[in-house]
């Protein structure tokens, strides 16, 4: 097992669970306020997408000063212009249910709530959003077959049509309703000057690559072409999934509506996924992702982290690590602490 890092220098993990000991003992009722010093956050259970069957979990940091949680809706809260969506990766699930998993226990310091603690302070002012997976097999593999079409073990098969765009829209809608940042009803979405920074770690990019694939159609649909014009940044954080393709996008037309959209994207990862001996497509689908982006003159940033540390041992002290179990390390990208 590689070892674990700190997210950044400076972090103080017991300040963090301090603001998060409510958290660890939530139910999951609809709408649930984690009472504490601001910024506060709200669990909502069962937020509706795109279709009646599409239903995610979401978890809701408000920045702090924001007075508009578990309450009516007010005019104040149309302020909340500016939002960050976050999807994560393997074994990252609510505090709550991380304690209660063997291996989920031992990263407890990676739990959704936690991580939107950490997002909270790499995006201050800004509305947190955290997407759990639509299922986690064996509470480990996570699952996010609403966004994009998927296997067991969260393996994404990539479409231009599957509608994780048109998902996304519904979730943040319903969700920003729910929460008392819009007025039940209101139309159209999103509202004016709304903004949206994408964010996914390991395997909830594989969500970020499904929105690339769609992007020619979304443009054309009246109703998606305003939601992706709010779209300004795009992080995939060391993407990584236990297929043996598509870790990262290669598809050059899919790259080029990717460039011509404008927004920032950035790309960081580690010599965990794109230096193993193990899964060497993933580092020549990483170098061709960020090649292809270049040419095509797109607003790019390409980081690589912890460049010194060695890449994984085809073998592991103590047990063996099939390519597909992949230990949870949110430490691995430092790049949310700023």
């Amino acid at each position: 097992m590689s070892r674990i890092r700190a997210i950044a220098a400076g972090l103080s993990l017991i300040a963090v669970t301090r603001s998060m000991s409510a958290a660890a003992g939530s139910s999951e009722s609809p709408g649930l306020c984690l009472a504490g010093s601001p910024p506060r956050l709200l669990r909502l259970a069962d937020v509706p997408g795109y279709e009646a069957h599409r239903l995610n979990d979401m978890l809701l940091l408000s920045p702090a000063g924001a007075d508009t949680l578990c309450g009516s809706h007010t005019e104040a809260a149309e302020d909340g212009s500016e939002h960050v969506v976050f999807f994560p990766g393997d074994i990252q699930n609510f505090q709550q249910e991380m304690v209660l998993q063997p291996e989920g226990a031992q990263y407890q310091s990676w739990s959704l709530e936690r991580v939107a603690l950490i997002l909270g302070r790499r995006f201050p002012g800004r509305y947190v959003w955290v997407v759990r997976a639509s299922s986690m097999y064996l509470h480990k593999f996570s699952c996010y077959h609403n966004f994009v079409e998927s296997n067991l073990f969260g393996a994404p098969e990539h479409s231009p049509d599957y509608g994780a765009l048109r998902h996304l829209r519904a979730l943040l809608s319903h969700g920003m309703e729910r929460a008392g940042l819009l007025a039940p009803g209101a139309s159209p979405f999103p509202p004016p000057a709304f903004s949206l920074a994408l964010v996914a770690f390991s395997k909830g990019c594989v969500v970020l690559n499904q929105m690339v694939y769609e992007l020619a159609g979304a443009r054309a649909d009246p109703q998606l072409a305003p939601f992706l014009g709010s779209v300004t940044d795009m992080y995939w954080l060391d993407g990584g999934h236990p297929g043996g393709s598509e870790t990262w996008v290669t598809d050059r037309r899919a790259l080029q509506e990717l460039a011509a959209g404008g927004m920032a994207l950035h790309a960081h990862v580690t010599p965990y996924e794109v230096r193993d001996p193990m899964r060497a497509w993933v580092g020549r689908e990483h170098r061709r992702f960020v090649r292809t982006l270049e040419e095509l003159g797109a607003r790019l940033t390409s980081t690589l982290h912890f460049e010194d540390e060695p890449p994984p041992s085809t073998t592991t002290s103590g047990s063996s690590r099939p390519s597909d179990q992949r230990e949870l390390a949110g430490s691995r990208v430092p790049s949310l602490e700023g």
